[in-house]
């Protein structure tokens, strides 16, 4: 990893606050610039950070303008308005369309060789037309996809095992939202499906669990946001998680929202899907044997995102 690692995050908020936490706690950058349009929150933030230099590897954390982030190795994206209790992700579209087109002709012209990393909601979405604006290729404009649905997915699985979340294999695809997926058919457990774990293991085990805890990492957010108001510290990690794959050229195969041409006969538009990550972004999306059903309900997410991009005002 370069010892030089110049990280930007535009938006002070608490997913963007949380995330330069995590990074920090990481070690994974020597230099950190948090940019927001209020300049007293995001110097406030650069700050309180700063404070615990003692505590961590060595990084300059400050605040700044577009300007500063020149140069950076990548530029993560957390502005924008997100949603009330009451709205989806995709009720917001529009009013964040409308921060990108003023927000990524400024990162690009600070940044032209930095990957973009968007996690603003609707990311899918949100990702496509950061694409679009930035005339980036598309292997450097990245979502955080599904990769804290995935996350989400193993935990409750976990709970429902009870077993470590890190030896459940599976993944939530589609869209980081109400149509997303989860890929039961790649779902294994010490080489076993999740059928054969729970007919093995759990002798009072019965398969309403596979719908019971899809609906629930679904409504997850939903559930945080009524509670509290946001989410930020799960999907801060899964940033640093995305963050360190590329930094460290890992080649991990994550669910970042990636741009399909032409995989799984779909064409044009972000969605989460097992994807190889590295230091040059996205290298390829992995063409995994989904079922049946998986399939044309991925078909149906790409749909859904798609009406809502030819509905938005791009």
């Amino acid at each position: 990893m370069d010892k030089r690692t110049k990280i930007s995050i535009i938006g002070a908020g608490f997913v963007g606050s949380t995330t330069a936490y995590a990074l920090m706690l990481e070690g994974l950058a020597s230099e950190i610039v948090i940019v927001d349009i209020n300049k007293d929150k995001a110097m406030a933030e650069a700050m309180d950070l700063s404070h615990g230099a003692a505590f961590v590897k060595p990084v300059n954390i400050i605040s700044g303008e577009y300007e500063d982030t020149k140069d950076s190795d990548i530029v993560i994206i957390t502005a924008g308005i997100g949603p009330k209790p009451g709205e989806t992700r995709l009720d917001i579209i529009n009013k964040n369309i409308s921060i990108f087109k003023t927000m990524i002709p400024q990162i690009v012209k600070y940044n032209p060789n930095a990957i973009l990393l968007v996690v603003s909601n609707p990311v899918d979405v949100l990702t496509y037309i950061t694409y679009k604006l930035s005339g980036f290729p598309s292997s450097r404009v990245i979502g955080s996809g599904t990769v804290l649905d995935t996350s989400r997915f193993r935990y409750m699985l976990s709970e429902h095992f009870n077993i470590d979340a890190r030896n459940i294999h599976t993944y939530i695809i589609g869209e980081h939202g109400d149509s997303e997926i989860a890929a039961w058919s790649l779902t294994n457990i010490a080489g076993m499906s999740a059928d054969e774990y729970c007919l093995k293991m759990c002798a009072n085990c019965d398969s309403s669990f596979k719908n019971s805890i899809p609906e629930a990492v679904k409504n997850a957010a939903y559930e945080i946001l009524n509670r509290k108001g946001y989410t930020n510290y799960a999907v801060a990690l899964a940033v640093r998680r995305i963050v360190e794959a590329i930094l460290r050229d890992e080649n991990a195969i994550l669910t970042i929202s990636s741009l399909f041409t032409g995989q799984y006969g779909i064409d044009d538009v972000y969605l989460g899907i097992p994807t190889v990550v590295g230091k040059a972004g996205a290298k390829n999306i992995l063409e995994v044997s989904l079922n049946e059903e998986e399939s044309s309900k991925l078909h149906e997410s790409a749909g859904i995102l798609k009406e809502y991009i030819l509905k938005s005002d791009i």
